[in-house]
């Protein structure tokens, strides 16, 4: 490939900064599930705040969960990033630890399927 077709194929990519948090647990799962409440409830507030793109947990394929989680949010820098997970009260409480990564997200597609008939949307 030369340095021209690259920039051909990567001149109309996205090229939006994100801030990866890979959470993972620090102490006993009773010790997490005294603060799961107020950490969803930070969760939430994130998202209807727009700074969430996205969050849950992750799997190894085949396994079950096993204590690791990921979180995307949308953040100017990595300060404001830390931030934001830092306070997450399964951060703040010691309960869960995290390591941050800032990906900038080049292609993919959301598929959001309305149908106004009967006000119905799909998300896929």
């Amino acid at each position: 490939m030369t340095e021209k077709s690259r920039e051909e194929l990567t001149a109309n990519m996205y090229g939006k900064k994100l801030w990866v948090c890979i959470t993972r647990a620090a102490k006993p799962r009773e010790e997490i599930m005294k603060h799961i409440e107020p950490h969803l409830r930070h969760q939430i507030r994130l998202e209807k705040e727009g700074i969430m793109f996205g969050a849950g947990p992750l799997t190894a394929a085949g396994s079950e969960p096993g204590g690791l989680g990921l979180v995307v949010i949308r953040a100017e820098n990595e300060a404001e990033a830390r931030r934001i997970f830092d306070a997450d009260p399964l951060h703040a409480s010691g309960a869960r630890t995290y390591e941050l990564y800032q990906w900038t997200m080049n292609e993919g597609r959301i598929n959001i399927s309305i149908d106004l008939s009967d006000k119905t949307y799909r998300l896929d």
